[in-house]
């Protein structure tokens, strides 16, 4: 059980309850949808429910720290390398991909709006045991509709798997802007950038945490952590807290403590940021023209804030930024920004998610066997949506059984992996227990 001070919880669940009153007198939101891609895929038409009105201020974001539910650091560590060692390749394999509903049953298309499991689904989690999937505004109806396909996939996956959503707030809320879900919706976070504070964020981030874990997600892809330093970005838009790296690194700590004093794993994007981009990763190849000093000055700023707010995910954005790399490659699938900036320079210890691996800069350069290898190798620990999951998934571990990817590099990325679904609650040693006896 999460530990809460119910006496506050109950005072701002209260306000947000009654937000939309309050927001009649005094609050002016917009609440213009804006044409801008997200990370994965464009955001639907707005449906707002209960406008979220924040509690007066109790500097929460700087001074609470976030609830533990699961494991210590030290228990999860021996019980994912406890688990670890009952895996097969297959199984380790698995964990690397995080997929879409589509991809675990093509057979109505690539873009079927799946809202319940499938016989074929249920064949694939088994044949290819990814380590999570994500939902979106096509798999979403109601409630009761996405509760249940969230346990029914669980249940038939061969182990607890990551359950993600990009449900960062404003434009990209595949949950808030449904009005079936009746949960609260909020300013986009460009318009909280300029008018509201760290506590408003941080409230903000725990309600959307609460709200998401009551139906079963596990993971946010939020926040968004870009500085947008060009007007003509379109891909970031609205979905920035702003142009000053100080104020959206203070912004992006109290989002990051927020998901997390829900017990819900937090995502900063896009990493190395993509606040300065004219292009569309979406669409093609896209450049920054940014040196590593000015990424250092500007980008990392957020990124480093919320790495220490404790954030679980870095995603890493497909952009790529020449003038660092000295080619043309995309930084999701290069070394040297996802190992020696992001784990070393930055001294980063989570998990290392791509951005979504079915967009045009990736599948016009590279094959689904390709981008996979490519990336893993470059130090990637989960890809997302790869456009052929099959093909990604056998070329990975035909690489590790013949052993041009080292046992020690597979296991170390599945031992994060692990290491967090203990941490998160998401495994718990009923399962280890259970392994051992399937064993």
């Amino acid at each position: 059980m999460i530990r809460v001070e119910h006496e506050r919880k109950d005072t701002w669940l209260q306000k947000i309850k009654y937000g939309k009153k309050l927001c009649a007198a005094g609050l002016s939101i917009s609440l213009i949808v804006s044409t801008v891609l997200t990370g994965c895929e464009l955001p639907e038409k707005s449906h707002r429910n209960n406008v979220y009105v924040p509690p007066a201020s109790t500097d929460a974001a700087s001074t609470e720290e976030p609830d533990v539910i699961g494991m210590s650091d030290e228990d999860a560590t021996y019980a994912s390398l406890e688990y670890l060692d009952l895996m097969t390749d297959e199984e380790k394999v698995g964990q690397l991909f995080t997929v879409n509903l589509e991809q675990m049953d093509d057979t109505k298309g690539e873009y079927y709006e799946h809202k319940k499991i499938t016989k074929t689904m249920k064949e694939n989690l088994q044949k290819y045991p990814v380590g999570g999937v994500i939902l979106f505004s096509r798999n979403i109806w109601n409630r009761k509709q996405t509760k249940k396909l969230i346990r029914k996939l669980q249940k038939n996956a061969a182990m607890p798997m990551f359950i993600s959503v990009d449900e960062e707030g404003g434009d990209v809320a595949r949950i808030g802007n449904n009005k079936k879900m009746k949960t609260d919706t909020f300013p986009t976070m460009e318009e909280i950038g300029k008018t509201q504070d760290a506590d408003y964020v941080y409230y903000m981030a725990s309600t959307i945490g609460s709200q998401i874990g009551e139906l079963g997600f596990n993971v946010d892809f939020a926040p968004v952590a870009d500085v947008k330093t060009s007007e003509m970005n379109s891909e970031i838009g609205t979905r920035s807290f702003g142009d000053d790296p100080k104020r959206v690194a203070e912004f992006v700590s109290a989002y990051v403590k927020g998901l997390e004093s829900q017990n819900i794993c937090s995502t900063l994007k896009h990493f190395p940021g993509q606040g300065s981009s004219s292009g569309d990763t979406h669409q093609g190849s896209v450049d920054i023209d940014s040196s590593i000093s000015k990424l250092r000055k500007i980008d990392f700023v957020p990124f480093v804030s919320g790495i220490e707010a404790g954030a679980d995910f870095v995603m890493v954005s497909h952009i790529s930024v020449s003038r660092v790399t000295e080619t043309s490659e995309p930084a999701s699938v290069s070394k040297l920004i996802m190992t020696t900036i992001l784990r070393e320079e930055l001294d980063y210890s989570g998990l290392i998610v791509t951005d979504a691996f079915d967009m045009a800069c990736i599948t016009d350069k590279y094959s689904a066997a390709e981008a996979a290898v490519k990336s893993f190798n470059a130090g990637a620990d989960i890809i997302l949506m790869p456009q052929d999951l099959p093909e990604a998934y056998d070329a990975i571990l035909s690489k590790v059984k013949s052993g041009k990817i080292t046992e020690k590099r597979l296991n170390d990325t599945v031992q994060r992996i692990l290491k967090l679904k203990f941490q998160k609650g998401i495994m718990t040693l009923e399962d280890t227990a259970q392994k051992k006896m399937g064993d």
